[in-house]
């Protein structure tokens, strides 16, 4: 395998992050979903106070390969708050390229959240993964994460759009 580093995201990795945002959405059977854009991302993850953060996995090629240093996965992340335990971190989305699956990059970039999380004083790591999406479980189960819909019935639900308006009265 070509090194791979993970590295923070840069404002000028938008394009490749969007690129893999989509693959990803296709991946998960939900490619029509994605309404964000580069310009978005650069806004809401490079700014003062922003509402994400994103690693991502670099591959550099072998010696008297052409090409430079290739994005090929990601991982966005954002602090939240549980009134339970303080301070988390939540992994928005993990995502490597098909091609670069089983190589250990994503094992990678979820260990490099874990411990921006303990830098920060987070006494948990949450995410959240299809119920289809078997190999994902398994590994995150192999890396020491208990599955709060088998352990403790948790579901997930989400206001949005035209439902958010009403809550909101607007």
């Amino acid at each position: 395998m070509d090194s791979v580093r993970i590295r923070e995201a840069k404002e000028g990795d938008c394009g490749n992050i969007l690129r893999l945002i989509r693959e990803l959405a296709e991946y998960e059977k939900f490619s029509n979903q994605v309404k964000i854009s580069e310009e978005a991302l650069k806004a809401d993850g490079f700014r003062e106070n922003p509402f994400y953060h994103c690693l991502v996995a670099e591959i550099f090629p072998g010696p008297g390969e052409p090409q430079g240093p290739c994005v090929v996965a990601y991982g966005i992340y954002y602090f939240i708050y549980s009134t339970w335990k303080g301070r988390n971190v939540y992994l928005e989305d993990i995502y490597v390229k098909p091609e670069y699956r089983g190589q250990g990059i994503g094992s990678k970039i979820i260990k490099k959240v874990a411990e921006v999380a303990l830098d920060k004083g987070c006494s948990q790591f949450r995410l959240a993964v299809l119920n289809w999406n078997k190999r994902a479980m398994d590994l995150y189960k192999a890396l020491g994460a208990q599955d709060l819909t088998e352990a403790e019935g948790w579901h997930s639900f989400c206001f949005e759009g035209e439902a958010m308006r009403e809550l909101a009265g607007k």
